[in-house]
């Protein structure tokens, strides 16, 4: 697809208002440069890195982890509008000295679920574009979206207008879906952490949940998420009695997961309110994470009261 088909194919999703849409297509255009590299590079790459093999959060980093992250940080931040990087692999937001004063911020996960390397089984990037320095809420997100490395690799990209699905390759991308909505029917559910690390009452939903649905958990929340928004559902990273504040990032997971589901038409949740409106104050901060069919996470956000 040549740089005006990609434009036009971007036009009905990147209705963000205040100007910004130049930068956001700059920015969707990098991840769709970028990802079948990725994907290509992970072979020869699924060892621990070099040094402490530690991101931010105290997780084991994979080779392929900071490649990607080395990848993405250089050409995002080459961007003009865009002020500031950040992503799980680094310990602090890189303020983009090509920039002006004023602009986007990006943040990413560049290889969500990079523990399924050893495996070969799905994992993606996830992205989020804040009108905000960051660490920010989701409600200052203007777009977000991820890829998953399946079978194929494909984007889901979600403004304000709605979202839309992807197939990427050669650097190209064609529009497979242009207003991705969650099925009225939930059907899939997929809960991460150790169930005997469940706090009781998500314990008590979850065997109600599990009645009801089909499992659908692959140990990468893209994945699991895709499989929510293509056959409705929903998907849950729980507080968990050895992680009361929850085991998945905000800024780089949390948000932009939420913005996508919301924007999709079902709910996203912390437990109490949505992802989108809780407080951001540290860039590594964790949260729990619901979301899906908007029935199911206010039924989820009962149990939990």
């Amino acid at each position: 697809m040549s740089e005006d088909g990609r434009r036009l194919a971007y036009d009905r999703e990147l209705a963000v208002g205040d100007g910004h849409e130049d930068v956001v297509r700059e920015v969707v255009d990098v991840i769709v440069r970028t990802a079948p590299e990725i994907r290509g590079g992970l072979v020869g790459r699924r060892g621990a890195a070099d040094g402490e093999g530690e991101n931010p959060s105290g997780e084991t980093q994979a080779e392929a982890d900071v490649w990607a992250d080395d990848l993405l940080g250089d050409r995002l931040s080459a961007l003009e509008g865009v002020v500031q990087y950040a992503s799980e692999e680094r310990a602090e937001v890189v303020d983009c000295a090509s920039s002006s004063s004023t602009g986007l911020s990006v943040a990413v996960d560049p290889l969500d679920g990079s523990s399924n390397l050893a495996s070969n089984n799905p994992m993606g990037t996830i992205f989020g574009v804040y009108d905000a320095p960051i660490p920010a809420q989701g409600r200052d997100l203007v777009a977000a979206g991820y890829v998953c490395y399946g079978p194929i690799t494909t984007m889901i990209l979600a403004t304000d207008d709605g979202v839309a699905e992807y197939e990427l390759a050669d650097g190209d991308a064609t529009t497979l879906r242009e207003d991705v909505r969650l099925p009225a029917e939930p059907t899939v559910y997929g809960f991460g952490g150790r169930v005997p690390d469940w706090p009781a009452d998500f314990r008590t939903y979850a065997r109600e949940i599990e009645s009801e649905l089909k499992l659908r958990y692959g140990g990468a929340m893209v994945a699991d998420v895709n499989q929510v928004l293509s056959y409705g559902g929903i998907f849950a990273y729980p507080t968990l009695e050895s992680r009361p504040e929850g085991k998945l990032r905000l800024q780089f997971e949390g948000n932009p997961i939420g913005y996508i589901v919301e924007r999709a038409g079902g709910r996203s949740s912390n437990g109490r309110r949505s992802l989108l409106e809780a407080e951001a104050t540290d860039l590594h901060g964790r949260t729990p994470v619901y979301v899906g069919n908007d029935g199911l996470v206010d039924r989820l956000e009962g149990a939990l009261a």
